[in-house]
This record gives C-alpha cells, sequence and structure tokens, in this order.
C-alpha cells in the first residue's frame, strides 16, 4: 500500500475549498487544517471547514483532522481598520452556496494555527507539504516568526495570481494575492520550492458546465449532494459577472495537480512577485515569462492541465463519499 504523503492545508473556507478539502483528505495524510481571513467572516469559515471534515467522514467529538484558528486578517491591516474585503457575493451568505448546513460537531483545535505549523514542520522535516488555498497570510507570518521552517518545507503548491491574465477581483488581481499581497511576496520570495496554479488555469480548465454538473448529480452520493449544495450561488454569480458559463473551481484544481502532477502537462520556472503598492494593481503577480527582469526564476507556475484527468479525479473523489 502506498504511504500518503503529509500534508497541512491553508485555507478561508467556502466553495471551492470544501471541495478541495475534500480532495486533499482523499489523496494526503492530512496533519491539520489551518484558517485565514478571507471569502467570508472569519468564524463562518471555521465552522465551514469543520463541516467539510464532517462530510468526509473524518470528524466527530474527536475529529480525524484538527482545524486551527490563524490570522483573521491581513498583514498589514490593525484591528480598528476596515475589514479585508470578503465575496459572499460569490459564495452565498454562508460561504456554501446558501445551504446553511448545522455546526458540526467537532470544534476547532487549541493553539494557533502559525505555531501549528512551525511546530509541524520541525516534527517532521522534509515531509510536510503546504497546499494554500487561501490569502498567504499565515505562511507567512510562520516563516516571519521561525525562518528555521523554509529548508524543512519540500513543497509548497498555491491557488494564487495570474500568469499575465485578467484577475477575478479586479482587472489585475487574483483574490488570495489581492487580499494580502504583502504575504505573497514573502511566501513566494522565501525560497520554499514551489508550484503556482493561477486564476487563469481555473478559467481555461476547471469550469463545470451544465453537463458536468448532471454527470456528478447522477452519481448520487453524498458527496455529490455537497457539490451540488455549495455549488449554487457561485453558478450564477459565474454567469452574470464573469461571463463563464459554470462554476469554477480553482482550489480543487491546485489540490490536483498536488496530488498527481501529471494534471499539469505544461509548466515552466519564471521569477514571480506580488505588487503591493500600484494603485490599480495591488495584488498583481508579476510572472516574468521573458526574463526581462533579470531575476533568478523562484516559481513554477502551472501553464497547462489535463482537464479530463482532473474532472475524473473530482468525479472519483465525490463517488467515494457516500
Amino acid at each position: 500500500m502506498t504511504t500518503l504523503r503529509k500534508a497541512i492545508i491553508d485555507t478561508d473556507t467556502a466553495g471551492d475549498d470544501t471541495i478541495a478539502i475534500l480532495t486533499a483528505l482523499h489523496h494526503f495524510d492530512v496533519q491539520g487544517i489551518m484558517m485565514t481571513g478571507g471569502n467570508v467572516q472569519f468564524d463562518q469559515e471555521v465552522e465551514n471547514a469543520l463541516y467539510t471534515i464532517q462530510v468526509a467522514g473524518k470528524g466527530g467529538v474527536d475529529g480525524q483532522i484538527p482545524v486551527y484558528k490563524g490570522c483573521e486578517r491581513p498583514l498589514m491591516t490593525t484591528w480598528n481598520q476596515e475589514q479585508h474585503r470578503t465575496v459572499e457575493d460569490v459564495h452565498g451568505s454562508d460561504g456554501m452556496g446558501g445551504a446553511n448546513f448545522p455546526p458540526a460537531i467537532q470544534r476547532p483545535a487549541d493553539g494557533h494555527a502559525v505555531d501549528f505549523l512551525i511546530e509541524s514542520v520541525h516534527k517532521y522535516p522534509g515531509e510536510i507539504h503546504l497546499l494554500a488555498i487561501a490569502p498567504l497570510t499565515n505562511i507567512a507570518m510562520a516563516i516571519q516568526k521561525d525562518p528555521t521552517i523554509v529548508p524543512k518545507i519540500p513543497h509548497l503548491y498555491v491557488m494564487g495570481g495570474t500568469n499575465n491574465a485578467l484577475g477575478n477581483i479586479t482587472p489585475a488581481a487574483e483574490y488570495n494575492f489581492y487580499v494580502d499581497p504583502e504575504a505573497a511576496h514573502i511566501v513566494l520570495r522565501s525560497g520554499i520550492p514551489t508550484t503556482m496554479v493561477g486564476w487563469e488555469m481555473c478559467t481555461g480548465y476547471s469550469l463545470m458546465d451544465d453537463d458536468d454538473h448532471a454527470e456528478i448529480a447522477a452519481l448520487g452520493t453524498a458527496g455529490a449532494d455537497f457539490f451540488k449544495a455549495v455549488n449554487q450561488v457561485v453558478m450564477t454569480f459565474n454567469k452574470e459577472v464573469h461571463r463563464l458559463n459554470g462554476t469554477t473551481h480553482p482550489d480543487t484544481l491546485l489540490m490536483a495537480v498536488a496530488a498527481n502532477e501529471a494534471v499539469m502537462t505544461e509548466s515552466h520556472t519564471y521569477f514571480v512577485d506580488v505588487e503591493t503598492k500600484g494603485e490599480w494593481t495591488r495584488g498583481y503577480s508579476v510572472v516574468d515569462i521573458n526574463g526581462r527582469l533579470g531575476q533568478t526564476p523562484n516559481v513554477r507556475v502551472c501553464e497547462k492541465i489535463d482537464r479530463p484527468l482532473f474532472k475524473q479525479m473530482l468525479l472519483d473523489v465525490l463517488s467515494a463519499i457516500k
């Protein structure tokens, strides 16, 4: 039997984060889930993560996957500043497509996510893969607090940014980098081996249209029912705002790439950094595909996806949740 790789998920659980978590639980030995401020109100994100673990059959009073509360706000904000921009319009008031699931039995673990990450990396040096599907605040804070973790992290998979393409929160920026560009700058320049799956990969390869949704519904599993419930709002939002005919699954695509790199059929390593000061471009990811800046390449950027393989992996995950 193949031993699953150890991983920690960093998430701002809403919508597609939930399906990404289910995918990670299917393919990795998940040591824990870290919560970062992002998609919806922080406490609601925590509840969403706990409920998703329960859907996967790993919840209960003594849940198998601990959930740690982390940084609720971006690095460069203070408690008396306005909250960062949340996106209930994309994911529903509860972040779960308006399904309003009951509270999970499992409760958050004691301790802070940043400390959990540092302790886990030192406990399992060279073994903890980081699966980042949220603003990178927690990971940046961990690096700042204890830089000695950097050489002990074998790989970081990041859903964030774009490769010279249209953003999803502003014309220039993808949401995760937009919320905390300072954190993204710290993490991408840290020296941790990193693979980035950008928003343009999502729109190009992860879109699930009405026919795809019908195929998923036909599975008749609890996993398929959950998928339908959490995607009800985003389908309408995408058609009206992004002009996309279906639901988008950037976080699940990231997990699929991390679980099976055969999903990623083309990639190159480029110099990547994040704009922190621009009036119109804050959060923009600079991907120097032609090497014009003369900087050392630091991020492997996903450029093509095996769409049928990705879809089959999604179907397998949803089929397995009875």
